[in-house]
């Protein structure tokens, strides 16, 4: 997967760079991500696999399908990577376009997942901690796991911090061994 990320990587920096200039961030985000699921369509992946279609024929395929919801600009973009025989890096370019734009507005997806329910002002704390660590703004996201016997796994990007007692225990259990 890493070749395909970097592949995607100057497209998706391109689109970005394109899309900040036109200040039009959140449409080229939009048309990328509705590109991308319609990509990963069964019939369309064997569409852009197949050696038989030509650019023009899959281009036009995945263009007919976004219909109107697709912006003039995204359209040409698609355009090129068809001719580049790169259609089906649509969804690593969406999801690479979807971080840079985080960066931008500084943002950032933060999962928790959670022994026990978390209450609006659990929630609102740790959201404002996680805020002024990670310096960014925090897009909270409650799951329930029981599994975990108490505490939390918070997952921001790359960094996880694993809160929770059965982690815990796992950690305990693994200096015991060494």
């Amino acid at each position: 997967m890493a070749e395909l990320s970097t592949l995607a990587r100057p497209y998706a920096k391109a689109a970005f760079e394109y899309a900040v200039e036109a200040k039009d961030v959140q449409g080229w985000s939009d048309s990328l991500s509705l590109a991308a699921s319609v990509a990963q369509q069964p019939a369309v992946e064997k569409l852009l696999s197949s050696p038989s279609a030509t650019a023009e024929k899959q281009a036009e395929a995945v263009q007919n399908i976004c219909g109107d919801e697709l912006a003039t600009a995204c359209q040409n973009f698609i355009s090129i990577l068809s001719e580049n025989r790169r259609l089906q890096l649509l969804p690593q370019i969406s999801q690479q376009f979807e971080i840079m734009k985080a960066n931008l507005e500084k943002a950032v997806d933060v999962d928790v997942v959670a022994a026990s329910k978390l209450n609006a002002a659990q929630q609102k704390a740790l959201s404002e901690a996680l805020s002024a660590k990670l310096e960014r703004k925090v897009n909270l996201q409650v799951s329930l796991d029981k599994s975990l016997l108490g505490g939390a796994v918070i997952r921001a990007g790359d960094t996880v911090i694993d809160g929770s007692i059965r982690g815990r225990l796992t950690k305990l259990a693994e200096s015991l061994n060494s």
